[in-house]
């Protein structure tokens, strides 16, 4: 008599349900319809004949069988796809599909520069590109969602490792106008200025409030904007500063009329940008490879001078 056995969707659902104890959010979590999580959440159910949640109008509960299945599960996810990684490594590095996670601070200004450089050195790489938070990218990362994130470092994150790409200045943009005078001027100039941040969520807003934190800088409680685009378009409407990474400023400066950019004097505040992987991937060959594309795409590119290599 032949036994069923649970299949690695089954399984997959079942973990993000655990995990959200919401059948909506499982599903977007999972890039999925809701109606085809509960189906696959109710097949693993028949499979393995024990109820394994409780569903009321509200949450998700698991009974102590889904408790032990979550668990279990969560083992043969992560080894199946650690085969799938060690399989990859085999067959070569940049082969096949890879699951890339980028920030939006990022993706715009250095992927139009890094895509076309890959598609031509490593023709048979299958990539997918998806764009979130870093709290998300992360969260996917460890999930075995995502294969690599490209994101603003240090992450700080147990069981990533990370790569370090380059490092980059923040600019200050103001309205044209502004007594600032020429490049090279100090942090405490910001201290009379209102600036302007991106929303909570975005590490490049914790970054630009740690330069207005050791400055004693204010910032604009009342104004925030979801993306750099936005913030420049304010800076231009004259509501205040921000500051912004030297990769955006040929992108978005380029949309917005009436600035003036402004360089720190040395040494300039910066964020690093780089790599992040589970440290049990045996991938690494492959990453390293990415990386020195990625670092080789923006040093041939001169997409912004106060780009550099990290520092020791």
């Amino acid at each position: 008599m032949a036994i069923s056995r649970p299949t690695v969707a089954q399984l997959r659902a079942f973990l993000a349900l655990a995990e959200h104890l919401h059948f909506g959010d499982a599903a977007a979590a999972l890039r999925m319809s809701q109606p085809a999580l509960s189906g696959a959440v109710s097949a693993l159910e028949e499979n393995l004949e024990t109820r394994l949640v409780e569903r009321t109008t509200r949450k998700v509960l698991l009974t102590p069988a889904g408790e032990h299945v979550a668990r279990r599960a969560e083992v043969v996810l992560a080894e199946l796809d650690r085969l799938v990684d060690e399989v990859k490594a085999v067959r070569g590095p940049l082969v096949g599909p890879l699951r890339v996670g980028v920030i939006p601070t990022v993706a715009p200004y250095l992927l139009p520069i890094v895509l076309p450089r890959l598609a031509k050195e490593h023709p048979d790489l299958e990539l997918s590109v998806h764009e979130d938070q870093t709290e998300h990218l992360v969260a996917e990362l460890l999930a075995g969602r995502l294969d690599v994130v490209l994101l603003a470092l240090p992450l700080l994150a147990a069981g990533v490792t990370e790569i370090v790409l380059y490092e980059e200045d923040f600019v200050l943009v103001a309205p044209a106008g502004s007594e600032l005078g020429d490049d090279g001027i100090e942090r405490e100039a910001l201290h009379d200025m209102d600036v302007l941040l991106l929303n909570k969520g975005h590490c490049l807003r914790d970054q630009a409030l740690d330069v207005c934190r050791d400055v004693g800088a204010r910032t604009a409680a009342a104004t925030y904007a979801t993306s750099l685009a936005t913030l420049v378009q304010l800076v231009s409407g004259g509501l205040g500063v921000t500051l912004v990474p030297e990769t955006a400023l040929p992108v978005e400066t380029r949309r917005a009329p009436n600035l003036g950019l402004h360089r720190f004097a040395p040494p300039a505040p910066f964020r690093r940008i780089g790599l992040g992987f589970r440290s049990t991937c045996p991938r690494v060959d492959e990453f390293e490879a990415l990386a020195e594309s990625v670092r080789m795409a923006v040093a041939e590119s001169g997409v912004a001078p106060g780009i550099r290599p990290a520092r020791p």
